[in-house]
Protein backbone atom coordinates (compact mmCIF):
# COMPACT_ATOMS: atom_id res chain seq x y z
CA UNK A 1 0.00 0.00 0.00
CA UNK A 2 1.34 3.40 -0.92
CA UNK A 3 -0.55 5.33 1.78
CA UNK A 4 0.87 5.04 5.30
CA UNK A 5 -1.17 5.99 8.37
CA UNK A 6 0.94 7.53 11.15
CA UNK A 7 -1.61 7.49 13.96
CA UNK A 8 0.85 6.07 16.51
CA UNK A 9 3.07 9.13 16.21
CA UNK A 10 0.17 11.52 16.73
CA UNK A 11 -1.36 9.50 19.57
CA UNK A 12 1.97 9.50 21.39
CA UNK A 13 2.37 13.25 20.79
CA UNK A 14 -1.05 13.88 22.34
CA UNK A 15 -0.69 11.27 25.09
CA UNK A 16 -3.90 9.49 24.09
CA UNK A 17 -4.64 5.81 24.40
CA UNK A 18 -6.37 4.00 21.54
CA UNK A 19 -9.54 3.70 23.65
CA UNK A 20 -9.62 7.40 24.50
CA UNK A 21 -8.93 8.32 20.90
CA UNK A 22 -11.60 5.96 19.53
CA UNK A 23 -14.20 7.40 21.90
CA UNK A 24 -13.29 10.98 20.99
CA UNK A 25 -13.40 10.28 17.26
CA UNK A 26 -16.54 8.17 17.45
CA UNK A 27 -15.28 4.92 15.94
CA UNK A 28 -14.44 1.58 17.49
CA UNK A 29 -10.97 0.65 18.75
CA UNK A 30 -11.07 -2.21 16.20
CA UNK A 31 -11.43 0.33 13.38
CA UNK A 32 -8.54 2.35 14.83
CA UNK A 33 -6.46 -0.85 14.66
CA UNK A 34 -7.47 -1.32 11.00
CA UNK A 35 -6.26 2.22 10.26
CA UNK A 36 -3.03 1.84 12.25
CA UNK A 37 -2.16 -1.49 10.63
CA UNK A 38 -2.66 -0.21 7.10
CA UNK A 39 -5.59 -2.51 6.33
CA UNK A 40 -8.13 0.28 5.70
CA UNK A 41 -9.28 0.64 2.11
CA UNK A 42 -10.89 4.04 2.65
CA UNK A 43 -11.38 6.79 5.22
CA UNK A 44 -14.44 9.01 5.20
CA UNK A 45 -13.81 12.72 5.24
CA UNK A 46 -16.00 13.02 8.32
CA UNK A 47 -13.77 10.48 10.09
CA UNK A 48 -10.62 12.24 8.93
CA UNK A 49 -12.08 15.52 10.16
CA UNK A 50 -12.79 13.99 13.59
CA UNK A 51 -9.27 12.52 13.72
CA UNK A 52 -7.68 15.88 12.92
CA UNK A 53 -9.92 17.75 15.40
CA UNK A 54 -9.09 15.29 18.17
CA UNK A 55 -5.35 15.30 17.49
CA UNK A 56 -5.09 18.99 16.61
CA UNK A 57 -3.29 18.19 13.38
CA UNK A 58 -3.57 18.33 9.60
CA UNK A 59 -4.46 15.32 7.38
CA UNK A 60 -0.85 15.24 6.17
CA UNK A 61 0.28 14.63 9.75
CA UNK A 62 -1.73 11.39 9.79
CA UNK A 63 -1.50 10.22 6.16
CA UNK A 64 1.54 10.09 3.93
CA UNK A 65 2.27 8.65 0.51
CA UNK A 66 5.18 6.29 -0.02
CA UNK A 67 6.10 5.01 -3.51
CA UNK A 68 5.35 1.29 -3.94
CA UNK A 69 9.01 0.42 -4.55
CA UNK A 70 9.97 2.06 -1.22
CA UNK A 71 7.73 -0.46 0.60
CA UNK A 72 9.80 -3.34 -0.82
CA UNK A 73 13.01 -2.19 0.85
Amino acid sequence: MAIVVDLDVQLARCGLSVGEFAAAVGITPANIAVLKNGRAKAVRFTTLDAICRTLGCQPGDVLRWVPDDANDE
